[in-house]
């Protein structure tokens, strides 16, 4: 890292998330309140998630089809600001991939606190969300991409603490357990789109995904250096 300690490059990771965790929350909230009216005038609840906002009864208006195009560049700058901070503290690819984790993973914890402490959104951890928008609609219940962020900060400050070798094994189950779970986010992106309403996640796929993430890190953590590791 440079000039940092692996604790403080961690709390400043901490810190980004939480403040960009709020800065997110406070979007959604601000969009909301602004796609409301528009949402009401087709006979949609002013609040609700579903129908998805890019859904056919409200994509054809020029207002909402602006905000849809905006928020899809919004997203991917998302990822590029959480990546940014990932290069900012490691020095090899797998210490920026670590710190990348963390970053992506208290910012959607924070996301999600935020919401809740603002608007009193979400409900539970089984209200639905809409994910992501980039590719195609993610969506899934609250749970399911706070407990995803929370394997990723676990195995993310591991590395970024102490060093551990990542083989490819390791990184086929990390990247195709990531991808099944992405699979399972976007199981229902088709009747998304068609302004539907999902009747049930897919927990089993989901799963799956998650296990091999899992384990793949389990696996690859059972023989941690106890060298300090400065990345």
């Amino acid at each position: 890292m440079i000039g940092i300690s692996s604790r403080q490059a961690v709390a400043a990771l901490i810190l980004f998330g939480l403040s960009f965790g709020f800065v997110e929350a406070s979007v959604v909230v601000y969009l909301r309140h602004l796609t409301a009216p528009f949402r009401e005038a087709a006979g949609l609840a002013p609040y609700d998630l579903f129908p998805l906002l890019v859904g056919r009864e409200l994509r054809a208006h020029p207002v909402i089809n602006r905000i849809e195009h905006i928020e899809l560049i919004r997203e991917v700058a998302t990822l590029l600001m959480l990546w940014a901070a990932g290069m900012a503290i490691g020095r090899t690819p797998t210490a920026r991939f670590a710190a990348f984790l963390v970053a992506f993973g208290w910012w959607d914890i924070f996301f999600y606190l935020g919401l809740k402490l603002t608007i009193g959104w979400p409900a539970s951890i089984m209200t639905p969300d809409i994910l992501f928008l980039v590719p195609v609609p993610w969506w899934g219940p609250v749970l399911s991409p706070v407990l995803a962020a929370a394997v990723m900060v676990i195995f993310g400050t591991l590395y970024l603490y102490r060093p551990f070798e990542v083989r490819p094994i390791h990184w086929t189950g990390i990247l195709g357990g990531g991808l099944v779970m992405v699979g399972a986010f976007a199981w229902d992106a088709k009747a998304l789109l068609a302004g539907a309403v999902p009747q049930q996640f897919n927990w089993p796929l989901y799963f799956c995904g998650l296990t091999l993430c899992l384990a793949a890190g389990a696996h690859a953590t059972r023989r941690l250096s106890r060298q300090q590791f400065n990345p």
